[in-house]
């Protein structure tokens, strides 16, 4: 392996990596669409917005950093689907926005909007934001119609800018939700934003009645989401995926083609594996009411979505096949950056396990007393 290849596998690894962080968060989403549920009144509520709000710009900035890092290591893919299926990521971005104000307003004096209106926008981002998320990560092996010419390089288009990437639908991206396959990974990952909530719920709110009604609730989303998921895993090793020869770059559809990057990669299958037993193990703690489920839940799903999306890059595939042109697939090897933008961003990446110490101690120390009702009526800082 050259050391461009190399660079390639390792930054789709960092990207894999940030995108299955960005999903165990998701139980910051999970925990606003239980909002009413889970909170019968007023307080509870509360109770249970502060548990989250502890922690909901740990998920912003994961979603920025793995967008940024995805745009910095294979840009053709960032000006591909950014841009071409943008009524999509904006529909995300919109719903993340009004996740922020919500949180900086909801409890503000003279709030002229009222409680129930920053509440809603929670539930909205809750709903929207996984389901949405899940539907576009899907795509990643469902395919999306777009078409790339690098010869499109040497003409400038509109406003003196190169387009080589063309979206050949007018959906501009909206054309994913309407793939069953596509829908129903977004569920999928909707519950388990809703699955994790409830184990963090356990972990981390002291007060009996919510954490029996997150009991309660964890019974039911937590198989919900084993079948769903199970259901799409099942139909993802069942279908054609998007080869390519690594001599000439041609890409050709092999039947089975995820299922055998799996069985040449038994690395990366067991990584998958275990992460499905740890979530589905944790769905038994939890279930069991053991505070220790979301720690289980969320090693879990680090590793299982880690394991997807390597399947996904890995094993000369192309992660974002075209369904128009199957020339025009974006593999990890013609859609990423330079070799020594590649070799600078890696360096720079030696700094990460620093930066991630930091976040666990930050972490504990935010989390070292679980929110409690006495601490509310304390006064206090409070979203």
């Amino acid at each position: 392996m050259d050391t461009l290849t190399f660079l390639q596998h390792y930054w789709w690894l960092l990207v894999s990596l940030l995108g299955a962080l960005l999903v165990f968060l998701l139980f910051v989403q999970g925990g606003q669409a239980l909002l009413y549920d889970l909170g019968r009144t007023a307080e509870e509520r509360n109770l249970l917005v502060n548990s989250l709000g502890r922690k909901w710009e740990f998920t912003f900035t994961t979603l920025v950093t793995f967008g940024g890092a995805f745009f910095a290591s294979f840009p053709l893919f960032y000006s591909t689907s950014f841009g071409g299926a943008v009524y999509v990521w904006l529909a995300i971005l919109l719903v993340f926005v009004v996740q922020a104000v919500a949180y900086e307003y909801r409890r503000k004096p003279a709030n002229v909007f009222g409680e129930k209106t920053f509440n809603l926008f929670l539930l909205v981002n809750g709903i929207l934001g996984p389901l949405l998320l899940g539907t576009a990560v899907s795509t990643l092996f469902t395919g999306a119609p777009f078409t790339v010419d690098r010869l499109n390089l040497a003409n400038l288009g509109e406003g003196g800018a190169a387009v080589i990437s063309q979206w050949a639908t007018p959906w501009h991206g909206l054309d994913a939700v309407a793939n069953p396959h596509n829908l129903l990974l977004g569920v999928a990952v909707a519950l388990l934003a809703m699955t994790l909530a409830c184990e963090y719920f356990l972990n981390n709110v002291a007060d009996a009645v919510l954490c029996e009604r997150a009991c309660r609730r964890l019974r039911l989303v937590g198989p919900l989401f084993a079948g769903c998921f199970v259901v799409w895993l099942g139909w993802l090793l069942c279908i054609d995926g998007a080869a390519v020869d690594s001599a000439t770059g041609v890409v050709s559809l092999e039947p089975h083609k995820y299922l055998h990057n799996l069985l040449r990669m038994p690395a990366v299958a067991a990584v998958l594996l275990g992460g499905a037993v740890l979530v589905l193990w944790s769905i038994g703690r939890g279930w069991c009411g053991r505070r220790d489920a979301v720690w289980y839940g969320g090693a879990g799903t680090i590793l299982a979505v880690t394991g997807l999306l390597l399947t996904a890059g890995w094993g000369d595939t192309a992660y974002y096949p075209s369904l128009v042109d199957l020339q025009s697939s974006l593999t990890i090897r013609n859609s990423s950056s330079s070799r020594f933008t590649l070799t600078v961003m890696s360096w720079v990446s030696l700094l990460i396990p620093f930066v991630a110490a930091y976040i666990w101690y930050a972490w504990r120390a935010i989390n070292r007393t679980p929110i409690s009702r006495e601490e509310l009526r304390g006064g206090g800082h409070q979203y």
